[in-house]
């Protein structure tokens, strides 16, 4: 039986259970037939703002007419959006070339209302605090139809990064990516489902079982989201594993039973049924793998640059480990994470440390990555 999350601070008042496993839900809103609603653009003279980076290291705060949402879309007012190591790669153009298209809004992590819809989409939704899933699958090739939607065959295209993000007033999605949310729900918070959605993702790979022994690799944002999601299993250890002292600190109030630095993780090798890897640090894919037990389970969730240390293919053939990655969230983990947090198993709000306008994006932007133990998570606030 799943059980409640510590208590953390936020400004949500959350619905709790005592118990029983996360509610099911419907899953994202699918665009209704053509007649259920006329596009309802209310745009026009009506302005709206985003920030474009035009290239590396160059970017403007533009304002023009409000977008109108097209055939099966829908118009969100932005109320928070996130910003991660990804945004930073983006601005200061280390990001792949294949992943991003200039100029560019960013902005993947984000959460708002609906505020106007497209033709075929039902005009309820209208007024519906929601986020949305950020890639923009295909729907139709092998993968898709096997629920994989970050896997999609007909190539890579998602919101922030190939299309305008959400570093904006407004961002207009296709209506099939929405979750919406409860009508109480703390859009603050909310910005950090798209980071959870990643977690959920990783935990389901997983397949954590009440009792078993199990390690979070890193305490930053993923890793503390994977804590609260992990300890709703019941597990018999909850390990998080981390240099930083400050970032260690948080790791109890998010569920952790014990924090223990890298040294200290050198005597556990063997030890932990599953291993959920979010640090994406050059050698902890390899140390992730040797702390699993032989036949145990090891996720990696962080993103790794090119010349990280390899894991060993002679400790994993003889210990016969199971090993999976994550890149990005499909569609089941997405309505997972928004089912969490509708229930009040998943907090992401105490993660949030600084929040800046949008006219602020260059000195918010240096803030992530840059060094700082005090920086969690930092929002852009239309």
């Amino acid at each position: 039986m799943l059980r409640d999350l510590p208590r953390a601070r936020s400004r949500r008042r959350v619905r709790r259970r005592r118990g029983g496993r996360i509610p099911a839900a419907a899953g994202p809103v699918r665009p209704l037939g053509r007649g259920l609603g006329e596009a309802r653009p209310q745009g026009g003279t009506v302005s709206s703002r985003a920030v474009v980076v035009d290239r590396p290291g160059a970017h403007r705060l533009v304002e023009g007419e409000r977008p109108v949402p097209g055939p099966g879309e829908v118009l969100v007012k932005v109320a928070a959006a996130g910003i991660c190591l990804s945004d930073r790669e983006v601005y200061a153009g280390r990001r792949d070339p294949g992943y991003v298209r200039y100029p560019v809004t960013p902005g993947h992590e984000w959460s708002g209302t609906v505020e106007s819809v497209g033709e075929g989409v039902d005009p309820a939704l209208v007024g519906r605090r929601t986020v949305a899933e950020g890639f923009r699958a295909c729907g139709v090739c092998d993968r898709c139809r096997a629920g994989d939607t970050s896997l999609c065959a007909g190539g890579y295209d998602e919101t922030g990064f190939t299309r305008p993000g959400a570093f904006a007033d407004h961002v207009t999605v296709p209506a099939r990516l929405l979750h919406p949310l409860a009508d109480d729900a703390d859009l603050r918070a909310a910005a950090l489902l798209e980071p959870a959605a990643v977690v959920a993702g990783a935990v389901r790979a997983g397949c954590p079982e009440p009792g078993e022994r199990i390690a979070v690799v890193g305490a930053g944002t993923l890793g503390l989201l994977a804590v609260q999601f992990l300890a709703a299993y019941a597990p018999g250890e909850l390990t998080v594993i981390e240099p930083r002292t400050a970032r260690a600190a948080l790791a109890p109030a998010f569920g952790a039973h014990e924090v223990i630095g890298p040294t200290a993780a050198e005597h556990r090798r063997g030890h932990y049924d599953l291993v959920l890897e979010t640090a994406g640090a050059p050698t902890t894919a390899a140390s992730s793998c040797l702390l699993a037990r032989r036949g145990g389970r090891v996720v990696l969730t962080g993103m790794f640059a090119a010349g990280a240390t390899g894991i060993d293919p002679v400790h994993l053939s003889l210990s016969q480990l199971t090993v999976r990655s994550v890149f990005g969230a499909p569609s089941a983990a997405w309505s997972f994470a928004v089912r969490a947090f509708t229930a009040g198993l998943l907090d992401p709000g105490p993660l949030i440390t600084h929040e800046f306008p949008l006219e602020r994006y260059a000195e918010a932007v240096a803030l992530v990555g840059g060094g700082d133990p005090g920086t969690g998570k930092v929002l852009l606030r239309p």
